[in-house]
């Protein structure tokens, strides 16, 4: 679990009001944060030798927005963990922030434990240590191929642009392959163990196949053949073979009970 007290956050958002309620709750969490109204004064920061940790990186800013500080946070050497934090719900911006270097696309009427989860999860990664080093940092499987170091997913040497939620989904199904996965795995690596949420005791499954239907889709955009993660209607998924025919089968998720 992550030490909060030992993290340091930069806060970059032009929204006063927004910048300092969520400054006040990540310092009640217990991290130390830097909060900066533009992109430009960030790169400042680490241009005098400033650090941190993980940056929260507002998408719309005046002057330079989210996607053009990334860039050049990038082209400078910085090459800290960055989540996005936007209104724009529409994939198209999540696959711009992705493929320009963040690792995660988080909506800002998303709650703050969600955000909290995604830290937690990026942090953990990011300060596995050497134990995690070797055949654990990259795994091979089929056409399919993860870096965990920089949480990347490749498919026949394609990027495909995953949200460290997306990978990590991806990465628990591709460890065991022709294993079946259950809702409730995929839906406590997501939310955090015995979350609750939904209508029911399997309410949450809406919640997974809706993740799974979205990793199917940009894997299935760099290759319309991908047909690898089967659906055990009622149970969850798992990661299955490679499809021989070059034809995907149908997604299973509309039978699910």
């Amino acid at each position: 679990m992550t030490d909060a007290a030992a993290i340091r956050i930069a806060l970059v958002d032009d929204d006063d009001l927004f910048r300092e309620s969520l400054g006040l709750n990540l310092a009640d969490e217990g991290y130390a944060v830097d909060s900066f109204d533009r992109g430009a004064p960030l790169l400042d920061h680490f241009a005098a030798g400033g650090t941190a940790d993980i940056v929260l990186l507002d998408w719309r800013m005046p002057g330079m927005d989210g996607i053009d500080v990334l860039r050049q946070m990038r082209e400078r050497g910085i090459d800290v963990p960055v989540i996005f934090l936007t209104v724009l719900s529409d994939q198209i911006y999540e696959e711009a922030a992705l493929a320009g270097g963040a690792l995660d696309f988080v909506e800002k009427s998303r709650s703050l434990s969600i955000l909290l989860k995604r830290i937690g999860l990026i942090l953990g990664g990011a300060k596995g240590g050497a134990e995690d080093s070797g055949a654990a940092a990259l795994l091979r499987l089929g056409s399919l191929e993860l870096r965990q170091e920089h949480s990347r997913a490749f498919w026949k040497d394609t990027r495909i642009d995953l949200t460290l939620t997306e990978f990590n989904i991806v990465s628990l199904m591709a460890a065991k392959p022709e294993q079946d996965v259950s809702y409730r795995q995929i839906y406590d690596l997501v939310h955090g163990k015995d979350f609750v949420a939904g209508f029911g005791p399997s309410g949450y499954r809406a919640n997974v196949r809706a993740f799974i239907k979205r990793i199917r889709q940009k894997f299935r955009a760099a290759d319309p053949a991908f047909d690898c993660i089967k659906n055990y209607p009622g149970f969850g998924y798992r990661w299955g073979t490679e499809a021989a025919d070059g034809v995907a089968g149908p997604d299973r998720d509309d039978c699910d009970d």
